[in-house]
């Protein structure tokens, strides 16, 4: 464990260097904020009006929080990253080295995406309180909380993309997969919370990435509780082991075929 912890730390002082960089890469998505800013405005004749029990303040929170995750993790990048190791043959490299390919890669991009989301979130929330003046959570330990749902969530978030592009061990291209679930991720769970959907998907979803990448930690922003903070904490750490699982199995895989051909 000692060599991934090495390799985060690595990853994260990395990233320290190329703060400005990531300061300016913030303004993508908060333009996409302040966008959807006047959108909800529009939409919202009241801003004390709910709409599927949120008012406009909370959807534009429930946003920010959900693109800080979003954007935060480098997904494409991972997807391609992937893809490419597998492609060029240099995967195979890892394949007698004693540590896990999955777990260098989740590990090394944790590293770099944690401490973007740590930047992502103090602009974010700066921003979205000057346009809402005001602010869902204000307990520092119900902050602390939901930040680490959020850290959750990008671990998730980095399994699933290693996991698509594990997939070009089996196919040509794994780019489509990545394609079809970051937009199912944005429409279903980044743009609108899961009750603002028909009760039959709402079911679906609750047990869904979605659901613990996306919705969960921005709705405690919005609306904290204890209970909810255990159940969408509790749900991660199963979908951590789930991703995990999905991630060596789909490797494995790969690395059979691979040795199986002469590598």
């Amino acid at each position: 464990m000692k060599k991934y912890i090495n390799i985060f730390k690595a990853e994260f002082m990395t990233n320290n260097q190329y703060f400005a960089n990531i300061v300016f890469g913030s303004i993508g998505f908060l333009l996409f904020v302040i966008t959807f800013y006047y959108i909800w405005h529009y939409i919202y004749s009241d801003a004390s009006e709910l709409i599927n029990g949120y008012s406009m303040n909370q959807m534009i929170w429930y946003l920010a929080i959900t693109e800080i995750i979003y954007t935060s993790v480098r997904s494409s990048k991972i997807v391609k990253e992937v893809s490419k190791d597998v492609k060029s043959g240099s995967i195979t490299y890892n394949l007698n080295k004693p540590y896990s390919y999955v777990l260098y890669m989740v590990f090394k991009e944790f590293g770099k995406s944690v401490f973007t989301m740590i930047v992502y979130f103090f602009i974010g929330v700066l921003v979205v309180f000057l346009l809402t003046k005001e602010i869902p959570i204000v307990n520092f330990g119900e902050l602390i909380l939901v930040f680490t749902t959020c850290i959750m969530a990008q671990i998730i978030t980095i399994f699933i993309a290693i996991s698509i592009g594990l997939f070009s061990l089996h196919i040509e291209d794994s780019t489509p997969m990545y394609w079809m679930y970051s937009k199912f991720t944005i429409l279903l769970g980044v743009i609108f919370p899961i009750e603002f959907f028909p009760e039959v998907l709402q079911k679906i979803l609750v047990f869904s990435p979605i659901y613990v990448t996306a919705y969960g930690p921005a709705k405690l922003f919005v609306d904290f509780s204890m209970d909810n903070f255990l159940n969408i904490f509790m749900a991660q750490i199963i979908h951590v082991f789930i991703a995990y699982g999905i991630s060596m199995m789909i490797y494995s895989w790969g690395a059979k075929k691979l040795n199986a051909n002469g590598g």
